[in-house]
């Protein structure tokens, strides 16, 4: 009782400190809400508001058909521009999609001359680029054909086809770039902050006075692990209630008490590893450039962005072994498909072993670097 006692009061102590630097405070606040937001809006994988221009050098029935066929809310309304501007424009990046609609077309098209009609596409907006070309070459053909034959095309298919889309049915980007948001966040904050911690002891030399007090390391490791841990936690459940809920609008499927109890096996795994690079690193800025070799590989390769799936099958076995990959596994299944404990079970089990076994490892790396130091 006296060590939980000891611990207690320490974290205590490192919830202090961390609330007098306003740089880490303010870190935390920007990451867990401002951007969460800017992420999920900004970070769009659908085609939308496309900036498009036309040169109709026809000035047709067909080239104005064409023309009026693009439509909010995927392409901006078509501007009408010269054809001696369209360089100039294009690699001032005004326009994303400009048609150039040479003259003649309408009557080449009803002579059967097969006209060309040029779509000059930015590529540096490769979404956009990617989605409208096909969009553009889709629109442009069906107005062709419905002004040949002065009818609706006929659709007529051998097969009934029936495409349900679950747990996102507007494949909106926003919902799934948003909650992503958060879970890399997750891993940021836990290691920079449990490092930052033993630093700035080892900075301030407050380290020392801790030892000449009838304290352990242990105990004075697992004071800055559980207090960097619930300011961590705290920051997940008010980005999801309010950031996420709230402002974004976006539905959570599953319980997000269960998705806090497995954020809370994972943050032991993460707080761990900041302990770990903080006995290591001997100043901030070293504990960081440890941070981009240990957690942006581990963030990119965990299916966060990238689904495993698409890795190479040896990338992919091998990030089993990181509680980064079942933390995303489970976060997805609770908070996007609505999975309860008898689905996500096996993803805590895992995370809850890899954590406990480099939380001893980070423990015995901080009780030897303490003794190497003489304290």
């Amino acid at each position: 009782m006296r060590s939980l006692s000891n611990i207690f009061w320490l974290g205590t102590k490192e919830l202090r400190s961390l609330f007098s630097d306003w740089v880490l405070l303010g870190l935390v606040l920007y990451s867990f809400s401002l951007a969460v937001i800017s992420q999920a809006q900004s970070n769009s994988q659908e085609l939308y508001h496309a900036s498009i221009a036309v040169v109709d050098e026809d000035h047709s029935e067909l080239s104005r058909r064409i023309t009026h066929a693009f439509l909010m809310p995927y392409f901006k309304q078509p501007a009408a521009i010269a054809e001696a501007d369209v360089e100039h424009l294009m690699n001032a990046g005004k326009y994303t999609f400009v048609i150039d609609i040479p003259p003649n077309f309408q009557r080449d098209v009803l002579a059967g001359r097969q006209p060309s009609l040029q779509i000059n596409v930015d590529a540096t907006a490769m979404v956009q680029a990617g989605l409208g070309s096909g969009y553009a070459e889709q629109i442009v053909n069906t107005e062709i054909t419905q002004y040949l034959t002065r009818e609706e095309p006929a659709t007529q298919s051998p097969v009934n086809l029936a495409i349900r889309i679950a747990f996102n049915p507007n494949v909106t980007t926003a919902w799934f770039a948003s909650v992503m948001g958060i879970i890399s966040s997750v891993t940021m904050l836990s290691i920079i902050l449990t490092g930052a911690a033993l630093v700035r002891e080892r900075e301030h030399g407050t380290m020392d006075h801790l030892l000449v007090m009838p304290l352990s390391p242990f105990e004075i490791a697992m004071s800055k692990i559980w207090a960097n841990a619930f300011v961590i936690a705290v920051a997940i459940g008010l980005s999801l209630y309010l950031v996420i809920r709230l402002l974004l609008k976006i539905p959570i499927a599953g319980s997000i008490p269960l998705f806090m109890f497995g954020a809370v096996l994972y943050l032991l795994f993460a707080t761990a590893i900041g302990l770990f690079l903080g006995t290591v690193a001997r100043s901030m800025p070293q504990l960081g450039l440890l941070y981009m070799l240990v957690a942006v590989p581990m963030n990119i390769l965990s299916g966060n962005a990238t689904p495993l799936e698409s890795m190479p099958h040896w990338l992919a076995m091998a990030m089993q072994a990181s509680p980064s990959t079942h933390f995303v596994s489970f976060a997805q299944a609770i908070l996007y498909r609505g999975a309860g404990l008898e689905v996500v079970w096996p993803q805590f089990v895992a995370v809850a072993a890899i954590a406990s076994l480099f939380l001893m490892l980070s423990l015995l790396r901080f009780r030897s670097a303490l003794a190497s130091a003489g304290l």
